[in-house]
Parts: C-alpha cells; sequence; structure tokens
C-alpha cells in the first residue's frame, strides 16, 4: 500500500498544512499556532484550570507547561490560585492574552469559512463523521481488537 493510500497519511498531511498556514498568521501577531489553540480553550471571565487545557487539546502536561510558560513571558496569560481549591490553579488571560485569543478565534473562523465555501456542505458531513468514528475507534480501543503482527518467516539459508 502507498502512503497516500492510507488514511493516517491523509490526515496527517492535511493537518501539517493547516499547522503550517496558522503558524504563517500566527507569526504575524508574535504567536504559535499551539499557543493560539490554548488562547481559544482559556475561559475570557471565570479562567480555566490548567489540569483542564491539556486534555482538551490533546497535549501531553510536560508540552502544556512550556507552552504555558511561554505564554506567561509573552505577558498573554497569568495564574491564580483557585478560589475553592487552593491546590488548583487557574489560568487567566491579561489584556494582550484577550487580543491575542481574538486574532485566533477571527482565523480559525477564516479558514472554516473558506473551507465551507469550497467544500459542499454533504461532502463535510460526510468528513466529520468518518472522522468521528475514526476518533471513537481509536477512543474505544477497537481499532486493534484481534489484530496480530504476523512474525517474519526465517530465509532459508543454502
Amino acid at each position: 500500500m502507498k502512503p497516500e493510500e492510507t488514511v493516517d497519511y491523509n490526515i496527517k498531511v492535511a493537518w501539517h498544512a493547516i499547522s503550517r498556514m496558522y503558524n504563517v498568521q500566527a507569526a504575524k501577531h508574535d504567536i504559535t499556532t499551539s499557543i493560539g489553540f490554548v488562547l481559544l480553550n482559556i475561559d475570557q471571565e471565570n479562567g480555566t484550570p490548567a489540569t483542564k487545557i491539556a486534555p482538551l487539546l490533546g497535549l501531553e502536561t510536560r508540552s502544556l507547561t512550556r507552552i504555558l510558560r511561554s505564554m506567561e513571558e509573552k505577558g498573554l496569560i497569568y495564574k491564580q490560585a483557585d478560589a475553592q481549591d487552593k491546590r488548583s490553579v487557574r489560568i487567566f488571560l491579561t489584556e494582550e492574552g484577550l487580543k491575542k485569543k481574538e486574532v485566533s478565534r477571527q482565523t480559525v473562523r477564516h479558514f472554516n469559512q473558506k473551507v465551507r465555501e469550497k467544500i459542499p456542505a454533504a461532502e463535510l458531513d460526510v468528513f466529520f463523521r468518518v472522522v468521528g468514528q475514526i476518533t471513537a475507534a481509536i477512543e474505544g480501543k477497537t481499532i486493534y481488537e484481534g489484530f496480530k503482527v504476523k512474525p517474519l518467516k526465517a530465509e532459508k539459508k543454502g
């Protein structure tokens, strides 16, 4: 099977193209795609618990820690102990963070609008359904049920 005939290859290629496009836009505003997605997932009024952000974005905690440190250094966020649970830290947006969040929101909306102008709604509905089924199968761990790797046969010497 050629790589371009596999599901994962096509998803990866599409995501890398989207990510590169978002990074070009983000760089114009001194942020990255990752920072933009974090900004979009922080509640503007109540902040967001730091522990809730990584799962929303499918990130490892270590990666999020680096991103949050960078965002704090850029003056986009600040951390504050949770009023109800002092062990928990909430992430809040600064004024600058709110501005960059709006840039991120407009960028994502623009991309989605352009895609919807080029691809008929019926085709997008199928796409969303299929991607949802793939994700559900992966999360439900049904992708590899009954799958066994066949051992390679030893080559005959002689």
